[in-house]
């Protein structure tokens, strides 16, 4: 049936304590699943589900970062080792034609199967393109080289798109006029979307600007900004409520798969990223095929190799 990638920034997976915000994090639906809390003791697998560790630093010195991890992500080729480096923020620009070329979107569209890439972007996002106020992430590169299309407001206000930070409600304290939807219900048209696309890939990242104290100074209020960890409780009930719509909706078929870049929010102690392994979380009846994988590196053939025997 279909696979939907969920891209979480920021979240690795450690020992449940006090420096871990995910030990008492508000995550009902990632409890159940895994009986406990989204901790490295919960790694294992059990009738459709698998909890993996996958190593995000690929060989390479230093802390795991997001150009590189999430071109690493998107292509399963060790960007790290090929720039020789981790790469902060955006992928370097020298392998930005091998996330043009090579990226699940490519691969899997060239195979004719049908990718959604379920971000709406909104004119805002463009214009900051436009004026050099951002640069390309790693997915919006991968998906202008395979020609997948780049849902908008009216896909979005259509209930066929979901904002970067789920629910709406961070768009909106910063100015935006994004609808507000609870959570579920992002995770719900996700699912819906899987029902026409053999991929359909959603990328958050208010996780790690949760993990980096960042999210409250999106908001315009007048109240002291919230602790870190509070910022951590709250992106990741967002996060557990997009998963539990999911659940909710999505065929009996369907796989879904949640890993991320680097870690982050799993320590209060470390003030930038950490080394430690990130998640793969996969729900359904495809999780055998992700048993083996030990690196961020094996996401992106694993996640074809899914995709394209579904329909075989």
């Amino acid at each position: 049936m279909s696979i939907l990638f969920l891209f979480v920034d920021g979240v690795g997976l450690a020992p449940e304590g006090p420096d871990n915000p995910l030990s008492d994090a508000p995550t009902p639906a990632i409890r159940s699943l895994l009986n406990g809390a989204f901790t490295i003791e919960r790694v294992g697998a059990s009738s459709g589900v698998l909890l993996r560790p996958v190593d995000a630093t690929m060989g390479v010195a230093g802390l795991p970062q997001s150009g590189t991890g999430q071109t690493a992500l998107l292509t399963g080729v060790n960007v790290a080792a090929i720039h020789g480096r981790h790469q902060p923020h955006v992928p370097p620009v020298a392998l930005r034609p091998l996330l043009m070329e090579h990226s699940i979107f490519r691969r899997l569209t060239e195979g004719g199967r049908r990718v959604a890439f379920a971000n709406a972007f909104g004119v805002r996002y463009w214009e900051a393109l436009a004026a050099r106020r951002l640069r390309r992430s790693a997915s919006v590169i991968a998906a202008e080289g395979a020609g997948v299309r780049f849902r908008n407001d009216t896909d979005l206000r259509a209930g066929s798109a979901l904002t970067w930070d789920i629910t709406g409600e961070t768009i909106r304290a910063s100015g935006g006029d994004a609808p507000i939807i609870s959570a579920r219900a992002a995770g719900a048209r996700l699912a819906r979307l899987a029902a026409h696309y053999d991929l359909v890939f959603f990328e958050t990242f208010i996780t790690d600007l949760a993990g980096h104290g960042r999210l409250a100074h999106m908001a315009s209020s007048d109240q002291p900004p919230p602790a870190v960890a509070e910022q951590i409780h709250m992106a990741m009930e967002r996060v557990d409520g997009l998963i539990a719509g999911v659940l909710d909706t999505m065929r009996s078929g369907d796989t879904l798969l949640l890993t991320s870049d680097h870690g982050n929010i799993e320590s209060l102690t470390a003030k930038t990223h950490t080394c430690n392994p990130t998640p793969l979380l996969v729900i359904g009846r495809d999780t055998s095929r992700f048993e083996h994988l030990i690196s961020i590196v094996q996401v992106a053939d694993a996640v074809v190799a899914a995709a394209q025997e579904s329909l075989a």
